[in-house]
């Protein structure tokens, strides 16, 4: 009779038993059972070195796979995975070409296996598919456009808060600075600025979330001191809309890598914390492949900004057809000996431009950046001072 998929290890029982009885010949068997003398031979080997459980179903995998990864290479890649533990098999991969030929080198689908079969993949929960957001500022060349943050504070050992300042350039990704600071203060921001634009120039743009010291969501235009500073120095601030950092995605995203890095766990002191965000800066730029930049890294594709930091603020000079007025103390500038409008105590003992645009209307300059309008109708109505507007009604 012939096998039965449901029966078959109680068929290939049978056939030892009646094998065992020495009534029949392997020929009478084969013919009864309908199988082959090969497959009857091959079945009573199994039972004569096995017993019955060689009568099992065995695994048709061949043993060794001609294609499989050498082991000296799946050595190399578990050691790199165990150095950049939560680097993924595409970074990997790159690295592996210092130390074996193209040839050698297996997939990243090889690569990931390769570390899932070994416990350094961990199954993840499947996240709902959102609808991609792309960043409102999208630099064609290095130090178009730079961007600035400061990640999360976080405890450190001694039980005192780590703000760590990050600057990069949003082409590249190259992290200039990766600071910590006690507080996030204009002093400490300022300082570290002045430091990465002394060494690496400054960029066309800033772009920042609207958190202090960088930007107000209450002052015109958002500018706080710290925009001000950027203006006379030659960059543009700009900003994320309010409650919307995934505009800056990229930047975000090198905070989860530093958070991981660096604050999981956290050092004891600011300067021992310190160490540990260099340590990150120099990984991000010079080692880890980036996946944006085609598996090169930040610093193979970022260059110095031609335009050099000025150690001492150029003044400037306002066209002949604007009207220069000081801010003064309180922020404000005087209209008509009597009238006041008020801008921003950020801008006090500075210099703005205004321009007569008709009707009572006065746009307002700092430099060569508007701020906004002003009605002096609304003044000689009220009577009594006024705020800056950024929109006509």
């Amino acid at each position: 009779m012939p096998w039965k998929e449901t029966t078959t290890m109680e068929q290939k029982i049978e056939f030892i038993c009646e094998w065992r009885t020495g009534k029949y010949t392997i020929t009478e068997l084969c013919k009864a059972f309908e199988i082959s003398r090969p497959t009857a031979y091959k079945l009573i080997d199994r039972f004569e070195n096995q017993g019955y459980d060689g009568l099992r179903e065995q695994s048709r995998t061949p043993r060794k796979h001609p294609n499989a990864t050498k082991d000296n290479i799946v050595e190399g890649i578990l050691k790199l995975k165990k150095k950049h533990p939560r680097w993924g098999a595409k970074k990997i991969k790159i690295l592996l070409f210092n130390d074996f030929t193209e040839q050698e080198i297996p997939s990243v689908v090889t690569i990931h296996n390769i570390l899932k079969k070994n416990g350094f993949v961990c199954s993840k929960k499947r996240m709902r598919r959102v609808k991609p957001v792309f960043p409102i500022f999208d630099p064609k060349e290095c130090n178009e456009v730079w961007s600035a943050d400061y990640k999360g504070k976080f405890l450190m050992g001694n039980k005192i808060y780590c703000h760590p300042l990050t600057i990069a350039d949003s082409k590249s990704r190259f992290l200039f600075s990766a600071k910590g600071h006690y507080h996030e203060n204009l002093k400490s921001a300022k300082a570290e600025f002045t430091k990465v634009f002394r060494k690496y120039g400054i960029p066309g743009q800033m772009h920042t979330d609207n958190g202090s010291p960088f930007g107000s969501v209450r002052a015109i235009q958002r500018f706080t001191q710290l925009s001000y500073w950027f203006i006379e120095l030659g960059i543009m601030p700009v900003f994320s809309d309010p409650a919307h950092p995934e505009q800056n995605g990229r930047h975000e995203r090198m905070h989860r890598d530093l958070k991981a890095a660096c604050a999981k766990p956290s050092a004891y002191d600011l300067k021992a914390q310190q160490r540990s965000l260099n340590h990150f800066v120099k990984e991000y730029n010079n080692i880890r492949p980036h996946e944006a930049l085609d598996m090169k890294t930040p610093a193979a594709m970022h260059d110095f900004s031609t335009k050099p930091f000025p150690e001492k603020i150029p003044n400037f000079d306002y066209d002949a057809n604007l009207k220069t007025l000081k801010v003064t103390q309180n922020g404000a500038i005087r209209w008509k000996s009597y009238y006041w409008v008020y801008l921003t105590a950020a801008l006090k003992g500075k210099y703005v431009g205004i321009e007569e645009l008709g009707n009572g209307i006065w746009r307002v300059f700092y430099r060569n950046v508007f701020l906004g309008y002003f009605n002096e109708n609304e003044l000689r109505n009220k009577e009594k001072s006024i705020r800056l507007e950024t929109n006509l009604v």
